[in-house]
């Protein structure tokens, strides 16, 4: 009796319709997905047992460097109706420097607008915008932080004492305050939705306490500590 042959089959796997998937999937990410955007400094937030969560739109987000520096960063709203981030970035910009000399020009407004966090004195932003991408980096860890100081009382002619000039960081927050109340999100200001606070653990109080009354002096008097959530072992 002869033998049966048994009829080889193809071993081949048509990947097909995998790989259809896998690209719809990586497109899906990559157009939802936020990233993180790179800070000048790393810093490490002090624990707590808050699971409340700081919103990542919207947002003024105060960065206080271990060595006592100031950064900002602005993020508008997702939906393209509202207070986009870069239209949120240009008009904060461009009402503080108004008239100011030597002036920025567009290509320089529209660098501002696509950095994340920044903070150089007001008279270094042009020629800090005019650096490369990697050197602006080390300008902001060397030389960068927006000058902050409580407000000097000076005495006039007369005898009676005076408020000085505001300080660079209460010229940006009188102007990102302005902004926010022009696309009518008073109501969320007044909250304390809008502003963050994200300082380093071992950061010394007095220079939070610092930043603190300066967001008080511009009526910004509800405010949002970011912290990390606290592990079992640290409780």
């Amino acid at each position: 009796m002869g033998k049966v042959k048994i009829k080889k089959q193809s071993t081949i796997i048509d990947m097909t319709a995998m790989s259809d998937v896998t690209v719809l999937l990586l497109t899906f990410f990559m157009l939802t997905s936020t990233f993180l955007q790179k800070e000048p400094v790393t810093v490490i937030t002090p624990p707590s047992v808050s699971e409340a969560k700081v919103p990542d739109e919207k947002l003024v987000q105060v960065l206080v460097a271990p060595n006592g520096k100031v950064y900002l960063n602005m993020t508008g709203a997702k939906d393209s109706t509202q207070l986009s981030t870069e239209t949120f970035r240009k008009e904060v910009l461009l009402d503080v420097y108004g008239d100011r000399k030597p002036g920025l020009t567009q290509k320089q407004v529209k660098e501002f607008c696509n950095l994340g966090t920044f903070g150089m004195p007001l008279n270094k932003i042009s020629e800090w915008l005019n650096l490369p991408m990697e050197k602006r980096d080390e300008a902001l860890k060397e030389e960068g932080g927006i000058p902050i100081k409580m407000s000097v009382k000076t005495t006039t002619e007369d005898g009676q004492s005076a408020a000085g000039q505001p300080n660079e960081f209460q010229i940006w927050l009188k102007a990102i305050r302005q902004v926010m109340h022009n696309h009518g999100l008073d109501d969320d200001l007044r909250g304390g939705h809008l502003v963050a606070i994200k300082a380093e653990q071992n950061c010394p109080y007095s220079l939070v306490q610092v930043v603190m009354d300066n967001l008080q002096t511009e009526k910004l008097n509800k405010f949002t500590l970011m912290t990390s959530l606290k592990q079992e072992a640290e409780e």
